[in-house]
């Protein structure tokens, strides 16, 4: 396989995101002790971890040549991401501008992971049409960059850290 190939790219660009969900690991453990909730944050983003992992070895596979017992994303995995979704939302404000990246360290790096799982998941639906590819990873994928947005807005609040909100009328500065 050229590794400069469809599938190459999709399952490294999954690779880069989950190198993005690590660096947010280490930075939420540094307030795992002040911050309960980072806590459940360090589970979900461990869990999350898994299942690109996962992903990643499924479409560094050719179709037709994986092997027996090979871990698989099912249809429960993106249940779970829409929970993790609803869990977290209940303790946000609904939007009523858009987000800049922001918020936090925890926050902007998860702000990082979502632009990076939207990049994967373009690749990974350009690759299925060339080429084999289970529908529930783009769907998991899909998820993911949702509940990583909303994971960014819930590290925020909980963090005790402000959103950045885009400001519409914003003037430029005087010259």
């Amino acid at each position: 396989m050229w590794k400069d190939s469809l599938r190459v790219e999709a399952y490294g660009t999954l690779d880069e995101l989950n190198a993005v969900v690590g660096v947010v690991r280490v930075m939420n453990a540094e307030v795992v002790g002040s911050h309960v909730q980072a806590e459940q944050l360090e589970e979900d983003l461990q869990w999350i971890q898994n299942k690109l992992f996962d992903i990643g070895g499924i479409l560094a596979t050719v179709p037709g040549q994986q092997f027996k017992n090979m871990p698989q994303v099912t249809g429960k995995d993106v249940t779970k991401l829409e929970r993790i979704i609803d869990r977290c939302q209940k303790d946000l404000a609904p939007l009523k501008e858009f987000i800049l990246p922001g918020g936090g360290k925890v926050s902007g790096f998860l702000h990082q992971a979502r632009t990076v799982c939207r990049r994967a998941e373009r690749l990974c639906v350009r690759l299925s049409r060339e080429e084999p590819v289970d529908a529930v990873n783009i769907k998991f994928v899909n998820r993911l960059s949702d509940a990583l947005f909303v994971l960014a807005r819930w590290a925020a609040k909980t963090q005790g850290e402000p959103e950045f909100l885009w400001q519409r009328d914003l003037k430029k500065a005087a010259d």
